[in-house]
């Protein structure tokens, strides 16, 4: 059959991975040292589009929880940054925009109906089999969302889908009769799998040096900030008679019970004391907030100072943000609400980060450069063994076999199948996404009488993933992509 293989070779150039592009949509992550183009807070721009520092946190906070699932839990940062995570992230979300700048340029939108009919049929917010509004709130209250926010996010996804519909993927007999046969090729295999366990490494100071000093660059200190701030700390005033019931009346829809009734006055004097003290703080921390921009602070009011970066942060990571986001030009922050206390922040310096010492970057380097040595030495392992390696045979086994080969779990096997049967060498190797080498040797082939059926979809799926990357291309060269971030 290695025969009947060379001479329909044409048909064998068709790849069967089946994947498409992945649009993702929440912690404050370290980023490395980055620079801002004409937007405060914008990481990149394409064409019309800017990405936040927000939307990468999120498309990287996405990723991650995707190869955590992938690696059973087994996954951390240090994984995460060899794998180059959030440069994924950031790719992501320039395709993202790619894709929404085509629909502007189409004028394209998504209707307040076809939102609403998206987030009804979502099934998550279901209660009784039907939509429930009350859910719906509560469950995005629970993650961290605003409504805004996430009907934002759902809305962009909306319109994505809506641009890359108007650009539908057919198939025919003659493809599906092709693909067919392809699915029809039963290989057995000889196979050993390799992975990093099999590798030892010198990780003294004296081996680990050398690749610090090639890659010095790549580690960075963190960005500080030298900040000045003045605590509004909440108030406990008291306040007449007319001035509750006042309140009261303007607000009675505040104060219910556990069944949505308004409470009396009575009942309710607790919760109208504890707004009007927060309605006050927050004036004052106002007024202050002006005086202090104004430099009119009266001399009882102080201001206390810090020094703040993503691991030095008594604050929260939300207020941090904000305070990155200030600028020399622009360094006051509007009053900040954390823990029933204002602050109001003024930024005094930024301090850029700086290339650490060996010994600084040491325990962020090691890891690296263990990840990095075991891949090279498990290459050349696979290099010396390849031609000599005997270890265990398969059945015959299709592109679309599901038993696990020994030593991979389900998505390392179909991954190995799927570049399995696109390699024309009878004896070789496959590097896998997680690191780990297969070796292979093909000791017979096979047509099997019957193929699965319903290829259809697998073919749409593939005609699309070849479509949709040709488009990105396509669009990269129409709309600039410019890059503020740095140390990905």
């Amino acid at each position: 059959m290695i025969t009947w293989m060379q001479r329909h070779k044409k048909y064998l150039i068709i790849t069967i991975w089946i994947s498409t592009i992945a649009f993702v949509g929440a912690g404050f992550v370290g980023w490395g040292q980055y620079s801002y183009g004409d937007k405060a807070g914008a990481v990149a721009k394409v064409g019309n589009i800017e990405i936040s520092m927000g939307e990468l946190q999120k498309s990287y906070s996405a990723l991650y929880n995707q190869y955590n699932k992938v690696f059973q839990g087994d996954f951390d940062e240090e994984r995460a940054k060899s794998f180059g995570l959030k440069a994924q992230a950031l790719k992501q979300l320039t395709n993202q925009a790619l894709i929404l700048n085509l629909a502007a340029s189409y004028d394209l939108q998504i209707t307040d109906a076809e939102l609403l009919a998206e987030i009804k049929a979502q099934d998550y917010f279901f209660k009784d089999g039907l939509f429930n509004k009350d859910i719906y709130k509560e469950i995005l209250s629970r993650n961290n969302l605003s409504i805004k926010d996430y009907e934002k996010d759902v809305k962009k996804e909306l319109l994505i889908k809506k641009t890359l519909q108007l650009l539908p993927i057919k198939t025919n007999d003659n493809e599906a009769e092709i693909f067919n046969t392809i699915m029809k090729i039963a290989d057995k295999i000889n196979y050993e799998v390799l992975n990093n366990d099999q590798i030892s490494v010198d990780t003294s100071d004296d081996a680990l040096k050398p690749f610090w000093e090639t890659r010095q660059q790549d580690f960075m200190g963190e960005v500080s900030y030298d900040i000045s701030f003045i605590k509004q700390e909440k108030l406990s005033n008291s306040f007449d008679a007319a001035k509750i019931n006042e309140y009261y009346n303007e607000n009675k829809t505040h104060f219910k019970d556990k069944d949505g009734k308004v409470l009396p006055l009575a009942d309710a004097q607790e919760s109208i004391l504890e707004e009007l003290n927060a309605k006050a703080t927050k004036d004052l921390a106002l007024r202050t907030y002006i005086a202090y921009k104004k430099d009119k602070l009266t001399p009882e009011l102080t201001s206390s100072t810090a020094t703040v970066s993503a691991s030095n942060n008594p604050f929260d990571t939300e207020t941090l943000q904000k305070i990155a986001e200030l600028s020399p030009t622009s360094p006051f922050l509007k009053p900040v609400l954390l823990n029933d206390e204002y602050y109001i922040f003024k930024l005094e310096k930024i301090n850029s980060a700086k290339v650490k010492t060996f010994e600084e970057a040491k325990k962020d380097v090691l890891p690296l450069y263990v990840e990095e040595t075991k891949r090279e030495q498990l290459l050349k392992l696979a290099k010396d063994s390849v031609s000599t390696f005997n270890g265990k045979t398969t059945d015959f086994i299709t592109s679309l076999s599901t038993e696990n080969l020994d030593g991979l779990n389900k998505e390392q096997t179909n991954e190995f199948l799927i570049q399995l049967f696109s390699q024309q060498q009878k004896r070789g190797s496959i590097t896998l996404k997680d690191g780990k080498v297969v070796l292979y040797n093909i000791l017979e082939q096979k047509l099997l009488k019957k193929a699965e059926n319903n290829q259809g979809d697998l073919i749409v799926k593939l005609k699309s993933t070849m479509f949709n990357d040709g488009l990105i291309k396509n669009l990269q060269n129409k709309y600039k992509t410019e890059i503020f971030i740095q140390g990905l």
